[in-house]
């Protein structure tokens, strides 16, 4: 399963490294990134490889990190994002 990852808060040293080593303990690949910083915002969303494991394999480890560094992040499977964003 692919799945989308958007994460949105303040900028700070070390979200990609967070985000990412949560991905890479859970053996999920990384497949596209794109990350901006507007101002003080920082904003990224991944598309992932999910193969293998499931969006409740990280999400202990999502809601810690949210808490931790004051983040917003979301995983969605790749076809309910599409499916949401479709015009």
């Amino acid at each position: 399963m692919k799945a989308v990852i958007t994460v949105i808060g303040k900028d700070t040293v070390g979200i990609i490294a967070e985000v990412s080593g949560i991905l890479y303990r859970n053996n999920i690949n990384i497949l596209d990134i794109s990350q901006t910083i507007m101002q003080d915002l920082f904003t990224m969303i991944m598309l992932v490889d999910m193969q293998g494991a499931s969006v409740s394999d990280i999400s202990e480890e999502i809601k810690t990190l949210e808490k931790n560094m004051n983040l917003s992040i979301h995983v969605q499977n790749e076809d309910i994002f599409n499916s949401m964003h479709r015009i």
